[in-house]
């Protein structure tokens, strides 16, 4: 097994400046500022985060550090551990359809802590943001050809938390890289198929990547020596050869509902049947979903935990039916004994449509049919889901419109356009202003 090590993407990491992205990136990184603030902020009200911040506190990690959506404080590794528990709590977070996962939330909770520790602007936040989008996607891409495994988002956060956390904390080259082969060698190498069958907080494995990532640049400045990581193998070169020129995070997809992407598809196609012919949930007899195998494989458990709610397509799909949305109000713990959606999980039907299945994973497409109580039958257009890379109406608009639905419980009116004008046009504010900002306006009791 070869490896060169030339520092390719170290450098990368570490001179990448604001004046250095491209404006499509710029933009990008925006939207992708608020929409991890907003995962962040939903997270907090979770049991993943309560678990996080018990196991923080156990471990005797109180610090100076504050976290998204409580009053305690933590050192770096504390924080960390804490926003690693939320970013993904919901599901609500980015992806790129390539690694089948979710590149921000697997580093922001690191990345964020140490921009508090080092007090830096917004503008260096997003900066940073962005070179973890370009080069931890490059990582996860040359993980899948070298493992042929479809691991879950939290290999690829290790590695990914790792650089955000050394290039914020200022290590040189040569520290960044063996950070970053601590990282690499023990990213946990999550089952992503196991959860989407069997869902629980396993899910993604965003804890444990961030806790990883985080320890690696712990270990590192301690005096940990690691060589080698992925990046470094002459086969994946070909990833590298691009930087600066191929905008990966350019190409993410954002999810405006809380649940697996997977079920996006049949939850608008539900939505604008509903919309388009005047019927609602209590006139629905049965619904045939006809979508991809990995879609048709995901939970339709009755669940008892949110994250079996997420991980699930007969509730979301049933929910969007019933309520006409999917957001925290539906996937919240106490939502999950509604007897309405319970009851039209029973009317759901998933079947593989070869067309679907042919496309996968490149494209993600399902569409549905649905029956009437009085006999009328509907059957909708070939659906991909809202928010992908191609779609017209995605931009910075598009996000903050997400923004302001998904936080509506959380956050008046007035401080969620105070928050996105900062986050969009107030980039020199300190990223400890930001964070203060945050945590001031959210009502603690929904």
């Amino acid at each position: 097994m070869e490896f060169i090590t030339d520092y390719r993407t170290e450098r990368y990491a570490l001179n990448t400046k604001w004046e250095n992205l491209s404006e499509d990136a710029k933009t990008h990184v925006k939207m992708c500022g608020i929409d991890l603030m907003m995962a962040l902020i939903l997270g907090s009200y979770g049991k993943q985060f309560e678990a996080g911040e018990k196991l923080a506190n156990s471990m005797g990690m109180s610090g100076d550090i504050p976290v998204i959506g409580s009053e305690k404080k933590y050192n770096l590794l504390g924080a960390a551990i804490a926003m690693g528990h939320a970013s993904n709590s919901f599901d609500i977070d980015d992806g790129y359809k390539m690694i089948c996962g979710h590149p921000g939330t697997s580093f922001v909770a690191g990345t964020l802590a140490a921009a508090w520790q080092q007090n830096v602007s917004y503008r260096e936040y997003l900066t940073t943001l962005s070179v973890c989008y370009e080069l931890t996607i490059r990582w996860a891409l040359a993980m899948q050809e070298h493992y042929n495994f479809l691991h879950s988002t939290g290999a690829y956060g290790a590695f990914g938390t790792a650089l955000g956390m050394g290039r914020l904390l200022g290590f040189d080259e040569k520290t960044l890289n063996n950070a970053l082969s601590v990282a690499d060698y023990h990213a946990p190498m999550t089952p992503v198929m196991r959860a989407v069958e069997y869902p629980s907080m396993n899910k993604d494995g965003v804890p444990f990547g961030a806790l990883v990532g985080a320890m690696a640049v712990i270990e590192t400045m301690c005096g940990t020596s690691g060589k080698t990581h992925l990046l470094e193998m002459p086969e994946y070169a070909k990833y590298l050869d691009t930087l600066g020129e191929v905008w990966y995070g350019t190409d993410l997809y954002y999810k405006p509902y809380t649940c697996c992407r997977w079920a996006h598809q049949p939850i608008k196609a539900c939505q604008d049947l509903m919309r388009d012919h005047g019927f609602t949930g209590k006139d629905v007899e049965h619904v045939c979903v006809n979508t991809f195998n990995s879609a048709a494989r995901l939970s339709k458990i009755v669940p008892h935990e949110t994250d079996e709610a997420q991980y699930n397509i007969a509730w979301p799909v049933a929910s969007a039916l019933v309520f006409g949305d999917v957001g925290f109000a539906q996937m919240r713990q106490e939502a999950l004994d509604n007897v309405d959606v319970l009851d039209m999980m029973k009317r759901l039907e998933f079947v593989v449509d070869p067309e679907m299945e042919k496309e996968f994973p490149a494209k993600r497409f399902a569409w549905v049919e649905v029956t009437l109580k009085d006999g009328t039958k509907y059957r909708s257009r070939v659906y991909e889901a809202a928010g992908e890379p191609d779609d017209p109406e995605l931009g910075l608009e598009w996000i903050t419109e997400k923004f302001k639905r998904i936080t509506e419980l959380m956050l008046k009116p007035k401080d969620q356009e105070m928050l996105l004008d900062i986050m969009t046009n107030k980039l020199d504010t300190p990223i400890r202003e930001v964070v203060t900002a945050v945590n001031a306006s959210l009502k603690k009791n929904i």
